[in-house]
């Protein structure tokens, strides 16, 4: 064997099967794992001492809103210092790719509460050249990409309120087979966000035949994460039954306490499906609030027409009072209305990407209102109107009970789905370590070994993304080297951006990003990977 170009000496391997811990070196040549050997027999051109610490695979984030952020900051600190290798982009239906020249300006804006808006050319149009974009700033963490619902509809039909006609949906399902010939992974959509809300089951189940002829996932954020979450579940299982895909559900939650008390119910639905055949899994990150788009807590018929219609309803009294009535009612709500769950006190403005309202920035909904003298909901839709819906937020909903039930399911893997501007939810910075040192060290939710596992090869598996998740020779050289003792997230909601303790070495695609707990500067081999592999 030629000589190694790195080794990773003297750690204990976790190597992301679930298989018992041991003691080995790591070989490295090129991009590639040359060799895992027994300590001690392993020399290479340069050595990351790893005595006391867990070498494994590198996390893989299903769930990430890294689509623009990775294009000026190919380094991706907030994700590649917690052991992030890999990250999903193309979430919820509404990211950025496949988009028409003249609805560039739109998409900008009403993405912009998601995921920023950078200084980007936006010179792409379609997957290919989007992902061809990725490569060329030569990015620290690995990228791959799902075809979006919204972002194909918008396409063919752009931001109207009413069911696809059928050559409506055949324009969409070419554009999902051109996503997948250019190497999509699969689909997402977000059926609480515009335009995606708009479509129905018969739609999605004609998007995710080709999906399923090439064993991709079709990636949801459901209708309902709250009263209706059943009807939720059985709307993604009827899409399954009736186009053969796979499933994925994007972070496994249940938001609002009265709905809290259904989890045994809700897993035995899903297991059920599992037994009957139907391939489900899903994701989580472990936090008892979301963030998302503050537009997103206005209902759905509110969004019809794009970003100027959005204003102008906003800024009309009759429509105005119609939005208040809907958005403060108690009843079960068929969309998932984050007023009723979180209240002005349980929504932090976590983003205003134009810089105009700084003063708002970190603040809660019911904080930054009574600073202003303004009544708290008018202020939220004051708020929309002048940002024209840039504004991001993070929302309180969840239980710590519900969040470890299901993170202990072994078909369940970690996810970030990180905002990554203004002041983030702490998930951006801190969800893995996290992971290690909250629900594994301290709670013992789980067994290291499976932790490990959820986070990487459960991961790979269910985005069938072969070269990843595992620490095997001739697998992907992307690993994580983490003192289990020590690690711990640090990140918090009152103070977001702060780096783990106790990650040591991330090494993406054969060379270190992280070395010695600090990052190391100059261009990364992470790439796109393309289609299922």
């Amino acid at each position: 064997m030629s000589q190694l170009d790195w080794v990773l000496s003297g750690g204990e391997v976790v190597d992301g099967t679930g298989a018992p811990r041991r003691h080995a070196d790591v070989g490295i040549s090129g991009d590639r794992i040359a060799e895992v050997a027994p300590p001690g027999t392993l020399k290479g051109r340069n050595t990351l001492d790893c005595k006391g610490f867990v070498v494994a695979p590198a996390f893989l984030d299903t769930h990430s809103h890294s689509d623009l952020k990775i294009l000026v900051e190919p380094d991706l600190p907030p994700k590649v210092r917690q052991g992030v290798g890999l990250e999903v982009l193309g979430q919820d239906g509404i990211s950025v790719t496949p988009v028409k020249e003249e609805d560039v300006a739109d998409t900008r804006r009403r993405l912009a509460g998601l995921d920023g808006d950078p200084p980007v050319s936006w010179a792409w149009r379609d997957v290919r050249t989007y992902l061809d974009e990725i490569d060329r700033v030569k990015p620290h963490v690995d990228m791959t990409y799902l075809i979006p619902h919204g972002a194909v509809r918008a396409v063919v039909m752009g931001m109207e309120n009413r069911h696809a006609t059928p050559e409506e949906v055949r324009k969409m399902v070419a554009l999902v087979e051109q996503g997948l010939e250019q190497g999509a992974l699969g689909i997402s959509t977000g059926l609480i966000y515009p335009p995606c809300v708009y479509g129905n089951a018969e739609e999605l189940i004609e998007l995710c035949k080709p999906v399923a002829k090439r064993d991709g996932a079709f990636v949801i954020h459901m209708r309902s994460e709250s009263d209706y979450i059943l009807d939720g579940v059985e709307e993604c299982l009827q899409i399954c039954r009736a186009s053969g895909v796979r499933l994925h559900i994007s972070h496994f939650k249940i938001a609002g306490r009265e709905n809290w008390g259904r989890v045994e119910e809700l897993i035995a639905k899903v297991e059920e499906a599992r037994r009957s055949g139907i391939e489900v899994t899903a994701d989580q990150y472990p936090y008892i609030a979301g963030s998302t788009m503050l537009g997103a807590i206005l209902p759905p018929w509110m969004h019809e027409g794009g970003v100027d219609k959005v204003v102008e309803r906003l800024n009309d009294k009759a429509t105005r009072a119609r939005i208040r009535s809907e958005m403060q009612s108690q009843q079960p709500s068929h969309w998932d209305n984050f007023w009723k769950w979180s209240r002005a006190k349980g929504i932090i403005l976590a983003d205003v990407p134009s810089g105009r309202r700084p003063e708002v920035v970190g603040k809660t909904l019911e904080d930054a209102a009574n600073a202003a003298g303004v009544e708290a909901l008018d202020f939220a839709l004051d708020l929309l109107a002048s940002e024209r819906l840039g504004v991001a937020m993070v929302s309180f909903s969840q239980s710590d009970d519900v969040v470890d039930a299901l993170w202990k399911l072994p078909w369940v893997n970690a996810c970030t789905d990180g905002l990554l501007g203004g002041r983030p939810h702490p998930r951006a910075f801190g969800t893995y370590p996290r992971i290690l040192g909250r629900q594994t060290r301290e709670k013992k939710l789980t067994t290291l070994e499976e932790a490990v596992r959820k986070m990487t090869s459960q991961a790979a598996r269910a985005m069938r993304l072969k070269d990843h998740g595992v620490v095997e020779k001739g697998k992907r050289a992307n690993l994580v080297a983490f003192d289990f003792s020590t690690v711990i997230d640090n990140a918090t909601f009152t103070d977001p951006i702060q780096f783990p303790t106790g990650m040591r070495h991330v090494v993406n695609g054969g060379i270190p990003v992280v070395r010695d707990g600090d990052p190391v500067r100059g261009e990364g081999r992470g790439k796109t990977f393309r289609g299922i592999n």
